[in-house]
């Protein structure tokens, strides 16, 4: 149970992080949401007479026969979103070698991104999970509704600490009823992946945005160490003198990371990494200009 304390220091956080964000948002993202985050299809407009150069695809033939002329189906463009933040908060996005932990990378980066997507009219929701899904809020409008959920991002404790990114696919499989934005923000250390989000990539446009720690990939040669894991308490100890060691360890995870960018690949889903000891502002600019790049093929 959080202090009032450690309730107020959260809270101040959480408006330093809205501060930002919106700032953020004025300046950089407005723009590379728009175009690079439209709406999820057409919706019916009015019925007028065929002109030359339209499409004939459109051609509505009952109402055709009925008015002795041709006549086409008229569409505009659904320009509202529904985008879900799912956000990883198990055991190791509480890790952080620097200043900042992975969690609290995930709660900016999703402060980014809802107020870019509030900005532009869309509404915005929150699925927490861990070992299964914690807390979900469905998508709406508002800044409180949006700081309401930045705060829960930094204060949520799962009661257990493991990882199932599948428990998160099948939850909004599940729930989403329409056709959404799903941006999934975690550090992807969990099994299995690929079915999960390859059943999820199909029914909704999906986004992976990887959670990572410099020292996950490579460890430091800082001698006899002991090392947990955050999400099975197991601890081991280990000489991180010895460079063998630090190279095997280094081609593992390589090799774990090259199997998650496969998956995406597999699946069509876009991707970017960010790092705990790194401005998170300069992947989101990339995400967004690939995703541009994308529609316009």
């Amino acid at each position: 149970m959080l202090t009032e304390a450690q309730i107020e220091e959260m809270m101040a956080r959480v408006r330093k992080l809205e501060l930002k964000a919106q700032r953020l948002v004025r300046e950089s993202f407005s723009g590379e949401y728009r175009s690079s985050f439209r709406g999820q299809g057409l919706d019916f407009d009015e019925f007028r007479e065929y002109q030359h150069g339209d499409e004939v695809r459109f051609i509505d033939w009952k109402v055709t026969a009925r008015m002795n002329e041709p006549y086409i189906r008229k569409f505009h463009e659904e320009r509202e979103l529904s985008v879900m933040l799912a956000v990883d908060i198990s055991g190791s996005a509480d890790y952080g070698s620097v200043q900042w932990s992975k969690r609290e990378i995930a709660a900016e980066t999703a402060a980014i991104l809802g107020f870019s997507a509030l900005n532009n009219g869309d509404k915005v929701g929150l699925l927490l999970f861990a070992d299964d899904t914690l807390l979900h809020v469905p998508p709406d409008k508002g800044k409180r509704h949006l700081l309401r959920m930045i705060r829960e991002i930094l204060v949520t404790k799962p009661q257990r600490a493991g990882t199932s990114v599948e428990a998160a696919c099948n939850f909004l499989i599940r729930t989403l009823k329409r056709k959404s934005l799903v941006f999934m923000i975690s550090d992807f250390q969990a099994n299995p992946i690929d079915k999960p989000l390859g059943k999820l990539a199909r029914k909704h446009e999906t986004v992976a945005i990887r959670v990572h720690d410099r020292l996950e990939a490579k460890l430091p040669n800082a001698g006899k160490v002991v090392m947990m894991d955050p999400e099975s308490g197991l601890e081991t100890r280990i000489n991180t003198s010895n460079a063998n060691l630090r190279m095997g360890y280094a081609k593992l995870m390589q090799r774990q990371n090259e199997g998650l960018e496969s998956v995406l690949r597999k699946h069509g889903i876009l991707s970017t990494q960010l790092n705990t000891h790194e401005d998170p502002l300069p992947p989101l600019h990339q995400l967004f200009k690939s995703r541009t790049r994308y529609r316009a093929r």
